[in-house]
């Protein structure tokens, strides 16, 4: 009986130990247990028997509590970037110095220094945000057929990831309000990552980058907007362009443009040779009211392109989708 008890315990703290507990109910001590009966005299046969089917009712019960535990048990999260384990030796990774920025951030960094030497805040767009600053206070009507042009994209609970950086749009102006009130102006610059439902080839991606504009103050006017951006292209492309406009629609602009440049030279551009680079026009007064701007005493204009385009133009770059791929051989050509 000694035997038996010495066993038990000795299996429970293997059990309470182990994270396969079952596994040692297939141990060859039960049985062994279980054979010694048929050598002991009649008169102890039931009590041993009896002993050994408490040990292994009591042997089942440990492994049924050991389970629950382990099942209940807090798992402690794996970092799937760890480049090793604890118990491993560092491996070699590449000095930080033979790293260098993507071209898009680059370029995006140029943007940015051009427009804040001329006076322009810059402001990072957000990555998701809600209907009423995409659309609804950018003068898009409910149901308009404008907001499908967008080919937006929708989480369930109904936010967006904005699918243009014009979703700041709102904020720029109502923080700027005490500018203007103090006499002075709202100029900002917004930039950012942008996401359309777009079927990928080589000149559309389903996420891209934006930068959008904003002026407001009492006598913004079109030749102002004009002349602005006319000096930021000439100075991203590092010469004399000639510019012009056609008329175009954009919801929260009254009247909308279309801005084209002469074809750089840095892509042999010859005279004539016209490239639309983005979206522009004189900001909607639905626009500025529903920001608490009186648009019988302030106006403004604003504008919206692609840094992909102005990329790919300054550098003659075939494909949009290199941006994205990944491939060294495309990224060591801006090293």
């Amino acid at each position: 009986m000694q035997n038996i008890e010495d066993v038990r315990k000795d299996y429970v703290e293997q059990i309470e130990a182990s994270e396969t507990p079952r596994e040692l109910l297939k141990a060859p001590t039960l049985k062994q247990l279980y054979g010694v009966i048929g050598t002991l005299p009649p008169e102890e046969r039931g009590a041993y028997g009896k002993a050994i089917n408490q040990l292994k009712l009591s042997l089942e019960a440990a492994v049924v509590t050991r389970e629950a535990a382990l099942e209940n048990a807090t798992i402690v999260p794996i970092d799937v970037t760890a480049p090793w384990d604890l118990n491993a030796s560092p491996i070699d990774l590449l000095p930080t110095e033979q790293g260098t920025q993507h071209p898009l951030t680059r370029e995006l960094e140029v943007v940015i220094d051009i427009f804040t030497r001329m006076g322009f805040e810059a402001i990072e767009s957000r990555q998701i945000d809600d209907d009423y600053h995409m659309f609804g206070a950018l003068n898009f009507p409910e149901n308009h057929p404008a907001r499908d042009g967008y080919d937006t994209f929708r989480t369930e609970e109904g936010y967006i990831p904005p699918a243009h950086t014009s979703t700041m749009q709102h904020r720029i102006l109502k923080e700027g309000i005490e500018k203007l009130e103090a006499g002075g102006q709202i100029a900002a610059v917004s930039y950012g990552r942008v996401f359309r439902n777009e079927d990928v080839d080589a000149t559309h991606e389903h996420t891209f980058y934006q930068y959008e504009g904003v002026f407001v103050s009492k006598t913004a006017s079109l030749a102002d907007m004009l002349g602005t951006l006319r000096a930021f292209f000439e100075a991203y492309y590092g010469q004399n362009l000639h510019t012009k406009t056609q008329p175009a629609y954009f919801p929260f602009v009254e009247p909308g443009l279309e801005f084209a440049i002469e074809k750089p030279a840095a892509l042999n551009g010859k005279p004539g040779e016209w490239l639309e680079m983005l979206g522009c026009g004189m900001i909607h007064p639905n626009v500025l009211q529903a920001a608490g701007i009186d648009s019988n005493t302030y106006r403004g204009f604003a504008w919206g392109g692609g840094i992909e385009r102005l990329v790919m133009l300054k550098y003659g770059i075939e494909d949009l989708r290199h941006f994205e791929s990944g491939k060294l051989a495309f990224l060591r050509k801006f090293v």
